[in-house]
């Protein structure tokens, strides 16, 4: 008995299909009309379930702005930029896999305006322009050098305001901490107290895996995450799902004594 042939409604979708299937595995699972990129995934409905649970601190109307999407993975938040009006997209990721991966979920669902390239943060220099909004989620926590990488996002392409999330370990406690430290507690050889304080700002080394990742190198407790992005000239306007941050570009403490970042990017091929 002969196999009926698909309709011609159907083959696009077979096809895509395909295509999705050449680029797994999937960290994000993103709707492509109807197709999911990895409707199986271990987090669920991921990141999209998340973004729901923050998405009301990120301006709705984006109309005529730019984004940077550092780390973009498959272009999940991309995607969701251009959804709120982004004039100019562009995401940055060091693994050709998700680059790709980036590239056909924005085609697939017709957006035009966003452009993917292989770049690391550390050389978000090599840019030359800034964002109206850069997005830095799920970045942080995985890299040897965490506050190199936020000073440089600072100093480099960040013109207005910074979606930020990290993995967060410890407590949720915001310590009043003072504005210098001194070696001993007063009148004593004692150390302060304070350090050993659960609101105060804690930096978690992970030296070997974190759920089974060997790439998952930091997880600060919120004091630290907020102590960072401060340090790197962000001020936190919102905090929503317990590890995401609204920021807005503020001055670098101590940036009278020059470029905060230790390893200043130049941006170009000086001699």
């Amino acid at each position: 008995m002969p196999v009926a042939n698909r309709s011609d409604d159907q083959r696009p979708y077979d096809t895509l299909r395909s295509s999705i299937a050449a680029l797994a595995p999937w960290f994000h699972n993103i709707d492509l009309n109807g197709v999911a990129t990895a409707p199986d995934h271990f987090l669920g409905n991921y990141p999209a379930d998340k973004f729901a649970r923050f998405a009301s601190i990120v301006p709705a109307d984006l109309t005529g702005k730019s984004v940077l999407d550092i780390g973009c993975n498959a272009g999940f938040y991309s995607v969701e930029m251009k959804r709120r009006g982004a004039e100019r997209v562009v995401g940055i990721d060091s693994d050709d896999r998700y680059l790709a991966q980036a590239r056909l979920a924005t085609d697939a669902l017709g957006f035009t305006g966003v452009e993917f390239r292989n770049l690391s943060v550390y050389d978000v220099a090599a840019l030359g322009e800034t964002f109206d909004l850069v997005i830095f989620m799920g970045v942080l926590y995985h890299l040897r050098h965490p506050l190199l990488a936020l000073d440089l996002i600072r100093e480099h392409v960040a013109r207005d305001a910074m979606l930020f999330q990290t993995l967060q370990q410890g407590s949720p406690e915001i310590a009043d901490v003072p504005e210098d430290h001194p070696f001993f507690e007063p009148g004593t050889y004692r150390q302060p107290a304070y350090f050993d304080a659960p609101g105060y700002p804690k930096m978690h080394f992970i030296e070997r895996q974190f759920a089974g990742d060997w790439t998952n190198w930091w997880a600060p407790n919120a004091a630290g995450s907020q102590a960072m992005l401060r340090a790197a000239g962000f001020s936190v306007e919102a905090q929503a799902d317990g590890d995401v941050y609204f920021c807005r570009v503020a001055p670098v403490p101590f940036g009278q004594h020059g470029p905060a970042a230790v390893y200043p990017a130049k941006g170009g091929t000086g001699s």
